[in-house]
């Protein structure tokens, strides 16, 4: 839970909203095949039987601002190099609009590759 204090009051904002909306801004960009679930998540995915909304998506607060970290699954063939500069840019920018944070970090992993035909 991230605290902030204006001048009309607290305002709290929950980990669970973060990461919905960067997972959400990352799945949008083009190349991008899916998240990657942490050993954690998967768990939780499995007990739920569902995909869990902070698929692949690690959200902390520092003194410098939100560190973002993303695992990802490319789709093969694709500039690897592109994808990831898309998808700082459109992370930080979603971030930084949605909840007037800075946004210190955006580390993005790539984890796997698939195919175009893959599910």
């Amino acid at each position: 839970m991230i605290s902030l204090e204006n001048q009309y009051g607290n305002i709290e904002i929950s980990m669970e909203y973060f990461s919905s909306l960067v997972g959400k801004a990352a799945s949008e960009c083009f190349g991008v095949a899916g998240m990657v679930s942490s050993p954690s998540q998967g768990l939780r995915s499995a007990l739920a039987r569902k995909d869990v909304p902070d698929k692949g998506v690690r959200v902390r607060h520092t003194a410098n601002g939100l560190v973002i970290d993303l695992h990802i699954v490319v789709v093969y063939g694709m500039n690897i190099a592109a994808i990831v500069k898309s998808i700082i840019n459109k992370v930080r920018y979603t971030v930084e609009q949605a909840t007037n944070l800075e946004v210190a970090k955006v580390n993005v992993f790539v984890d796997s590759m698939k195919t175009e035909g893959e599910a």
